[in-house]
């Protein structure tokens, strides 16, 4: 046993009284490409982070569920599991309750537990903190009662927990990523079927690095934006005659925009749609450079990525766009937000004898604005979620 699973398994031992039945991990994650696609059934890129959600639980016969976090001010959160149900706050405790809720709702007999949770995912950074903590609840219940469901069940299982209990629409993409990914990997998902393949991401073989500047800009992605996004893009489907915008080939984009202004939509509409149709396109610009060896192409793609959610998605922030434009400045092959937005992180693609001069840029460049320093770190991509003990 390791000293972070002896210390987490003594935290656990010294809360509830005796230890737990196992730890379980769940990772964080960056999306290299295909941003606000996987609600429109559309195609995405994430690889995990080696930052993960570490879960200590041991099961109750008594129907109560105790959840406790070290990374949150408080104590323990007490519920009944027969008396979870949605919206009713919680705060953080929200979401691995709410995987308890997604459970028992799909008919699967969960009859409480004891939860102790860390996490090393840095919160309202656009990682996918929360996927995290919904992935590894789900694992290890899962584990533990004996449920016999497969990676990405768990996965939709999490997702219908935010979208339903939590209250957030977000896409399936996040808790895939936690559930599915694999080291060396970035994963490419069709989140209408759910359809995967693991694609080779070794950039070292390339001499190259992705760069994670978080901003330390806090989203928060239930505050309606996320949720107007998503309506406007069902909109857009609605007008256009399809049943997401999945189905708009990027061949059509423009005729699509025409017959969109010619039915008065909304402009935001018209941006939603084009962005949309446009990341999907990305996504398979990106896949078919890596299957050619040709990883440093995909960075003028990276910043295409961008400009798009700037400017039709709407979804940057001066922090964000700042990141961008400063490390391309400085000589980086590519970069972008990634994640919801509004604040978070970006990614930057670089070589790797310019990953510190292109770092230090960003440093000075948010110095010189007045803004908080960013923290940066490489995105390697790692394993998905598992069982550690």
């Amino acid at each position: 046993m390791t000293e972070d699973h002896a210390e987490l398994t003594a935290s656990f031992t010294a809360l509830y009284g005796s230890e737990p039945e196992g730890i379980w991990a769940a990772p964080g994650r960056v999306n290299l490409i295909g941003e606000y696609t996987d609600f429109n059934d559309g195609f995405v890129m994430p690889l995990a982070l080696p930052h993960t959600a570490r879960a200590a639980v041991a099961r109750r016969t008594d129907g109560e569920l105790r959840l406790h976090s070290t990374d949150v001010p408080g104590g323990v959160v007490r519920l009944r599991v027969d008396g979870l149900a949605p919206h009713e706050g919680h705060g953080w405790a929200a979401y691995p309750a709410g995987v308890v809720w997604a459970l028992r709702e799909a008919g699967h007999e969960i009859t409480g537990a004891d939860i102790q949770l860390t996490s090393t995912v840095p919160t309202g950074a656009g990682l996918s903190s929360s996927a995290a903590l919904e992935v590894v609840t789900a694992l290890a219940l899962d584990d533990l009662f004996g449920l016999g469901l497969d990676a990405a069940e768990l996965a939709v299982l999490a997702q219908r927990a935010e979208n339903a209990f939590v209250g957030v629409p977000c896409g399936v993409m996040d808790q895939m990523a936690s559930a599915c990914c694999t080291e060396g990997h970035a994963l490419h998902l069709d989140t209408r079927d759910l359809g995967r393949r693991q694609v080779p991401f070794d950039l070292a073989a390339h001499g190259l690095r992705l760069l994670v500047v978080d901003t330390r800009v806090k989203h928060a992605l239930g505050d309606g934006a996320y949720a107007e996004r998503r309506a406007g893009c069902e909109e857009g489907a609605r007008l256009l005659g399809i049943p997401t915008l999945r189905d708009l080939p990027y061949e059509e984009l423009g005729a699509a925009l025409d017959r969109l202004a010619e039915l008065g939509a909304d402009e935001s509409v018209v941006r939603y749609v084009r962005h949309v149709a446009g990341d999907n396109q990305r996504v398979e610009r990106v896949i078919a450079l890596l299957d050619a060896g040709d990883v440093r192409a995909a960075g003028p793609v990276l910043t295409a990525g961008h400009v798009s959610l700037r400017d039709d998605l709407r979804v940057s922030c001066p922090e964000l766009d700042l990141v961008v434009e400063t490390a391309n400045a400085a000589g980086a092959l590519g970069a972008r937000m990634t994640g919801g937005g509004f604040g978070g992180s970006a990614i930057v693609l670089v070589e790797e004898a310019r990953a510190d001069a292109v770092t230090k840029s960003v440093l000075e460049a948010f110095t010189a604005a007045g803004y908080g320093s960013p923290g940066v770190f490489p995105a390697v991509p790692s394993a998905g979620a598992r069982r550690l003990v």
